[in-house]
């Protein structure tokens, strides 16, 4: 009996211990993943490897969508006006992000293999030309942006005095459109080579300065001019060009995988031409999936301002939680390249169902939380009874699809990742243009079930969305892509 209590409290300290040693692992890790990591993610354990990739992307996203939150926070101060203007840009800058997604998507694909294949001349050669095409499409932006401003957010349905007031904030966001590319185009070059603490740190920069010119130049406080709603615009620039610069000090003169030298800064046609061809799928998808957020909104708004308002409050609140997923998801990407690169197909395969199963897992967790307790998050933002009710049952149909829409993610990704940028596309057309808007139709107008229509139509396309990418994906086509 003695020897047994005698071994309690050592018993008790060694699992103590072992606990300690554990949480004392992840939290090296955490760091190793946020300061960055030299790791080739072509060998070793796969957990790991998704892990340092997906923390700096996860908290990246979270970044990226900081933005927009801050922004809107201070100029609600300055009136309906104002947001209304920051609104119809935001609708007009689609484009721009469409583009620049579709660049950053065919970028992972081309430096994710060369690095994999350990290639990094073939890399930077790919990078500059990513650049350079970001450029280039970006002046055709910004010209007309520049110039026709006022008659942009008039043919939008912006009010005279919208126009005359607030019209320079568009022709600012629009002009330096390039801006937005280059951040875009040149985080995708860091995160496709395995270096993602990069552009975490880059928009971090870059959100510090913009909170702090933020109200600075849009309310003139101390030293600052008044600048209203051309402030945010301002401060949005200044905080995303010094990024920028950060970014382009790194590339020719850091010490990273991807590094740029004179000998690049030239235009390879062989390769600018799979970037562009690779783009296009890029572009197609986002393009295909904003565009069929419209066609929602116009059966929804057959329902009244409250529903429509409940509907927008609760897809917003979807955007922020799989925010996290967007991150695991581009880290299969990564994985997906690389592997490819380094002729490892059944290890870039194994990659996509860990990082699926381990999206599956957060997204069930955030799942119960919204099938629950969706008023909650809901009231958050508004007391409204009907918009309430609205919102709660739109967020409680959605949450249960979050389980496929995790997996879904990955799989997408993944084909992204391995180049072939095409199948994505044509699966978003399907699901979202030639079933998802038709059934949110019949379901809502035809059938009776009214807003509820609409959100059962989301989940069972998104839903079908993933049947469809599983099922491609498992047949192995990607495998054997070319980039």
């Amino acid at each position: 009996m003695y020897r047994r209590l005698r071994s309690i409290p050592s018993n008790i300290s060694l699992r103590l211990l072992g606990r300690d040693a554990k949480v004392a692992r992840i939290w090296k890790a955490v760091m190793e993943a946020i300061s960055g990591t030299e790791k080739d993610f072509t060998t070793g354990k796969l957990n790991k490897a998704i892990f340092l990739l997906a923390i700096p992307m996860i908290m990246e996203m979270i970044m990226e969508s900081v933005f927009a939150v801050v922004d809107i926070f201070f100029v609600s101060k300055l009136g309906a006006g104002a947001v209304a203007t920051v609104g119809i840009t935001e609708s007009l800058m689609t484009i721009v992000y469409s583009l620049a997604i579709g660049l950053s998507v065919a970028t992972t694909a081309l430096i994710s293999r060369r690095i994999g294949e350990k290639n990094p001349e073939g890399a930077s050669i790919a990078a500059v030309q990513a650049i350079i095409s970001g450029i280039t499409i970006s002046l055709v932006i910004s010209i007309p942006g520049i110039l026709f401003a006022p008659d942009i957010l008039k043919l939008m349905g912006a009010s005279a005095e919208m126009i005359r007031s607030f019209s320079m904030y568009t022709s600012i966001m629009l002009g330096t459109n390039v801006i937005i590319m280059l951040l875009f185009i040149i985080n995708a070059v860091f995160r496709s080579a395995g270096d993602a603490a990069i552009s975490m740190r880059v928009l971090w920069l870059a959100n510090m300065i913009n909170i702090v010119l933020d109200p600075c130049l849009i309310f003139g406080w101390g030293p600052f001019p008044e600048l209203g709603v051309t402030g945010a615009a301002v401060a949005t620039n200044i905080g995303r060009g010094i990024a920028i610069v950060y970014q382009f000090y790194l590339l020719f003169h850091g010490k990273k995988r991807v590094k740029i030298k004179r000998r690049h800064l030239r235009v390879v046609f062989e390769v600018m031409k799979k970037l562009i061809r690779l783009s296009f799928g890029g572009i197609g998808q986002s393009l295909i999936a904003t565009s069929s957020w419209i066609g929602m909104v116009r059966i929804i708004s057959a329902f009244g301002d409250q529903v429509m308002a409940g509907y927008t409050i609760a897809i917003r609140v979807v955007l922020f939680s799989i925010l996290p997923s967007w991150g695991l998801a581009n880290a299969a990407a990564t994985l997906v390249g690389q592997n490819l690169g380094a002729k490892k197909p059944q290890r870039a395969e194994r990659a996509v169902w860990q990082t699926g199963f381990i999206n599956m897992a957060f997204m069930g967790i955030i799942a119960l939380f919204f099938i629950l307790i969706p008023g909650f998050f809901i009231r958050l933002f508004i007391d409204d009874p009907i918009v309430v009710a609205s919102g709660t049952d739109c967020l409680r149909i959605l949450a249960f699809g979050y389980v496929s829409y995790a997996l879904g993610m990955v799989v997408v990704h993944a084909f992204n990742g391995a180049g072939d940028t095409m199948t994505p596309t044509f699966i978003n057309l399907f699901c979202f243009w030639l079933f998802e808007i038709p059934l949110a139709y019949v379901l809502a107008l035809s059938f009776g079930l009214d807003e509820n229509g609409v959100y059962i139509a989301i989940l069972v396309a998104e839903s079908a969305m993933t049947l469809a990418a599983v099922l491609i994906f498992r047949r192995g086509h990607w495998k054997t892509r070319e980039v």
